[in-house]
């Protein structure tokens, strides 16, 4: 049977691959976007509507409920009809549901557009994922992957940059409507460039329950749950940061505008990282790039939380500590490549996406009942050090895991 590391359609890049490539790493972007835009607009929302930011807690976490929803329930689809029209089509619903939050006017409304938009989302992500996994070049998944996944925070960081000239422009409103339309756009390119999948592709077989059946039981049971709880715990801190950052910010001196810049600092600092700790992974040493990223992130939000800085300061650490997470969390699918065998590595890709929402949606959460019970930046900070000791611990569980990944290539 087919080993991990030697999946691969094609031995090196094509203008075609490439073609394909930049088309999922588009479609990250949209969803890098859709995720930054509520924490950004929270603010002005909350004052423009009188309502308590805390309030909003169940609003933020609605999306990322409806993306782990979408990735168990409508994301497989894509294996019965095909995961470029189910690209496509989410893409279409993206941009409609992204345009329609410009229209709430009360949290219910914000949890319903929201909660669809997640919908939407979960039915793309592991879809494009997978696609980038299977099309990536043999022995350059890790790179490949990663630098795909980007688009994610390429998203977000035009988020972070369009933000405050879209609000000044139209209001927190502009912040859904103008960027909703051009993913309609990226829709109509999406169908007009998208190549054609091949009927023998893997991951397209309409017996595609068998695999998640498969990564549940042993010798891949192991694997899966180091997997999901990695990227569980990592989700809930990624979103506990980047959810409450703009709002939490402004006591400690920032305005509004470089309160919102934050996610931009936050972002850029995880696309380099990520690239950092994809090269290591990819020569076989991912405890080392993942054990010391979550050993400076620690050190990192330490900082935050007992000292006194100045603006600067705390955008240098939150580039650090906040991007840090960032970039673990986009390489972590690259380390997945290298553990789970690859007849059924879309499965646990989508698997793992879906049990992320559940940490992901803690975070928001979790941050609103701090900062609900009159937490600063200091005991948030100290706070977030929690979820990152344990994905650490959880890091030096990762030979093992991929032990029994290498095991399970003999056992189907």
């Amino acid at each position: 049977m087919t080993r991990p590391q030697d999946m691969g359609i094609t031995p090196s890049f094509t203008p075609r691959l490439i073609l394909s490539l930049l088309l999922c790493g588009l479609v990250l972007f949209v969803d890098g976007y859709d995720l930054a835009a509520m924490p950004l607009a929270l603010p002005h929302i909350a004052k423009a509507l009188d309502i308590p930011p805390a309030r909003f807690g169940f609003a933020l976490s609605a999306v990322l409920l409806g993306l782990g929803v979408g990735a168990v329930l409508l994301a497989p689809l894509g294996d019965r009809f095909g995961r470029r029209r189910m690209i496509t089509l989410s893409v279409i619903c993206i941009g409609l549901l992204t345009m329609a939050t410009a229209s709430g006017t009360n949290i219910a409304s914000f949890i319903i557009w929201r909660l669809l938009t997640g919908l939407a989302l979960g039915a793309c992500l592991p879809n494009v994922t997978a696609l980038a996994a299977i099309w990536a070049p043999r022995g350059r998944r890790a790179s490949t992957l990663t630098i795909v996944s980007l688009g994610i925070s390429f998203g977000a960081i035009v988020a972070g940059l369009i933000a405050p000239p879209l609000i000044a422009l139209g209001g927190w409103r502009a912040l859904f409507l103008l960027p909703g339309a051009a993913t309609l756009l990226l829709a109509l390119a999406l169908f007009l460039l998208f190549p054609p999948e091949k009927k023998a592709e893997p991951g397209t077989d309409a017996r595609a329950v068998r695999p998640l059946a498969r990564i549940l039981r042993r010798p891949l049971r192991f694997p899966t749950i180091v997997f999901a709880l990695l990227y569980g715990i990592n989700a809930f801190g990624l979103y506990l940061i980047i959810s409450w950052t703009p709002t939490l910010l402004p006591q400690a001196g920032f305005t509004l505008d470089q309160a919102a810049r934050s996610i931009t600092i936050i972002q850029s600092g995880g696309l380099v990282i990520a690239l950092a700790l994809a090269w290591l992974i990819d020569r076989n040493h991912a405890v080392l790039a993942l054990a010391g990223a979550y050993v400076t992130i620690i050190a990192a939000f330490a900082l935050l939380a007992i000292l006194s800085t100045g603006t600067l300061s705390t955008n240098l650490l939150l580039l650090v500590a906040g991007g840090g997470i960032v970039g673990v969390h986009l390489c972590i699918m690259a380390v997945v490549t290298g553990v789970f065998p690859p007849d059924c590595l879309a499965t646990a890709i989508g698997f793992g996406v879906a049990v992320a929402r559940i940490g992901a949606i803690g975070g928001p959460l979790a941050g609103g009942w701090l900062i609900g019970n009159g937490a600063g930046p200091g005991s948030f900070f100290l706070f977030a050090i929690l979820p990152m000791a344990l994905c650490l611990l959880i890091t030096f569980a990762l030979p093992a895991a991929r032990r029994a990944g290498q095991s399970g290539c003999d056992h189907p």
